[in-house]
């Protein structure tokens, strides 16, 4: 295993623990969410497989307050996913602490197709791991997983990174420097927000990654498998077919941070990301509120 993941911890001034360093696996699945709910639940079962057992111990109940994740509670969420009234509609996040980041994360937004309220909403679904874990197991055991949780979801888009491993973007609440110096050496490090994105983003993609998944209607619009074979011919890159029309990019062997203090960016980040640049979101408008202008110039680091 490589020896180059930066350790990172982002505190609060309060000294909490806002995000750490870990690896992120995300779908972004464009059907109705009583019609994946069964399939999310499939996933969360084999991520809870795959991770220390009881790691996951906490989820925000229907009044705000954190509550401790039981018999009781498992029942709940389980009511939440796949029974009336919510089928699948209820946000669900599990944590490994009440009160700070953990390397093990899962957040689900289910997100009505064309709600007026949200911009354009697409459901997500996100896994995440300490670093420690992708040393302790390997990027074969963690490619493997994130196929057998894509195989289970039928997405638009995924993908599995190094990532700022922090529940609803909580990163944002540390040292902003720390976490700016830290996006501009490494930009195979991925600072997300799910809860925010999966109401904007659509059938759009986000950046390349490490693994890049595929689905429709991304993967027509990028001319299909030919098209990507014969952009990416690269001795690093592989393209595997998966059923329901979809694809698995891999980039690199590793979910390399791409330390640009040591390396420039490796080539096939650029050339996927250019063939991806007309379907990439973007923030539109004038007089974008400064996060937003920074997501925009984020998810086009590659080009």
């Amino acid at each position: 295993m490589r020896d180059t993941f930066p350790i990172i911890r982002l505190r609060t001034r309060k000294g909490w623990l806002a995000g750490r360093d870990g690896i992120l696996i995300s779908f972004f699945v464009h059907r109705p969410p009583k019609d994946i709910a069964p399939a999310v639940w499939r996933a969360l079962q084999a991520y809870l497989r795959a991770i220390p057992a009881g790691t996951l111990g906490w989820y925000p109940a229907d009044d705000g307050e954190m509550a401790p994740l039981d018999d009781t509670g498992w029942q709940h969420l389980r009511q939440c996913l796949l029974e009336p009234p919510w089928n699948g509609l209820r946000p669900i996040e599990l944590l490994e602490s009440p009160s700070e980041a953990g390397g093990y994360h899962f957040e689900y937004y289910g997100r009505q197709l064309g709600d007026p309220i949200l911009e354009d909403p697409i459901s997500s679904v996100s896994f995440t791991f300490p670093t420690e874990y992708l040393r302790e197991h390997g990027t074969s055991h963690l490619r493997a997983l994130a196929l057998q949780l894509g195989d289970e979801l039928p997405f638009s888009f995924g993908y599995a990174s190094f990532a700022i491993v922090s529940p609803q973007g909580l990163f944002s609440s540390g040292d902003w420097n720390i976490t700016e110096a830290l996006l501009a050496r490494y930009p195979g490090l991925d600072a997300y927000n799910n809860e925010e994105l999966s109401s904007v983003i659509g059938t759009h993609a986000l950046a390349p990654a490490w693994l890049t998944f595929l689905g429709q209607p991304l993967l027509g619009q990028l001319g299909g498998m030919d098209a990507l074979r014969n952009g990416l011919s690269f001795p690093e890159v592989s393209l595997l077919p998966m059923e329901g029309d979809r694809v698995l990019v891999t980039l690199d062997e590793w979910p390399d941070p791409i330390d640009t203090q040591t390396k420039p960016i490796p080539p096939q980040y650029r050339v996927l990301a250019r063939l991806m640049e007309p379907f990439f979101f973007q923030y539109e408008g004038e007089g974008l509120p400064l996060y937003k202008h920074d997501t925009n110039r984020w998810i086009r680091r590659f080009l």
